[in-house]
C-alpha cells in the first residue's frame, strides 16, 4: 500500500492528524498546477499558494469526509475545488461591473492565454450542461481549462488513452464554443 493510500484511508477513518501528513505529499504537485492556472488568469490577485491552501481546505478541512479512489481521483477532486474557487472569484469580480461588459471568447487549444472573468463563468456554466452530455469530456475540460494540465497529463489523471483525451478535448472545445455562443444570442 502506498503512503498516499495509507494516509487517505486514515483520513477517511477520521484520523485528524492524517490530513497534516497528506499535504506534504501532494503540495508540490498542487502548487505546480495552481501556478500554471494562475499564470493564465487575467487580473487575478490570488496567489497559487493561496489557491492550493483554499482548495486543500475544501478537500480535507470540513466535517464531510471524502473518499478518494487513488491519486488520480484526489487530483480530480482538487481540480474541481480549484475550479469552483476561481469561478466564485470571477463571478464576484463581474458583479462589481455595471452590466459586466461581456465579450465573445473562444476556447483555444493552446491554454497559455489569460482567462477573463466572464469567460471563466461562461465555461463553468456551459460545463455543467456538458457534464450531462459527456461526463468524460467535462472532466477533461476541468483538468485542462481550470487546472492547466496538458492533454497527456489529463489523460493520465483520468486513466484514459492520449488518443481518447485528444478526441474528447476536440469534442468538448467544439461543444462548448457552440453552446456558449448559443447562450449569448438567446
Amino acid at each position: 500500500m502506498s503512503e498516499f493510500t495509507r494516509i487517505v484511508n486514515a483520513i477517511t477513518d477520521g484520523d485528524q492528524k492524517a490530513a497534516d501528513q497528506l499535504l506534504p505529499l501532494v503540495y508540490e504537485e498542487l502548487r505546480r498546477l495552481a501556478t500554471a492556472k494562475m499564470a493564465r488568469e487575467a487580473n487575478e490577485t490570488l496567489q497559487p499558494t493561496a489557491l492550493v491552501h483554499e482548495a486543500y481546505l475544501r478537500l480535507v478541512g470540513n466535517e464531510d469526509v471524502q473518499r478518494w479512489d487513488g491519486r488520480g481521483h484526489f487530483f480530480a477532486a482538487a481540480s474541481e475545488a480549484m475550479r469552483r474557487i476561481l469561478v466564485d472569484r470571477a463571478r464576484k469580480r463581474l458583479s462589481k461591473k455595471q452590466g459586466g461588459n461581456l465579450r465573445k471568447h473562444s476556447l483555444h487549444d493552446e491554454l497559455a492565454i489569460e482567462h477573463r472573468p466572464d469567460e471563466v463563468v461562461d465555461v463553468h456554466e456551459a460545463l455543467d450542461e456538458l457534464e450531462t452530455v459527456d461526463p468524460d469530456a467535462a472532466q477533461l475540460v476541468k483538468l485542462r481549462y481550470f487546472v492547466g494540465l496538458s492533454v497527456v497529463e489529463a489523460s493520465t489523471v483520468l486513466g484514459i488513452s492520449e488518443r481518447s483525451a485528444h478526441r474528447d478535448w476536440a469534442f468538448a472545445r467544439a461543444w462548448l464554443a457552440k453552446n456558449i455562443e448559443k447562450d449569448k444570442t438567446n
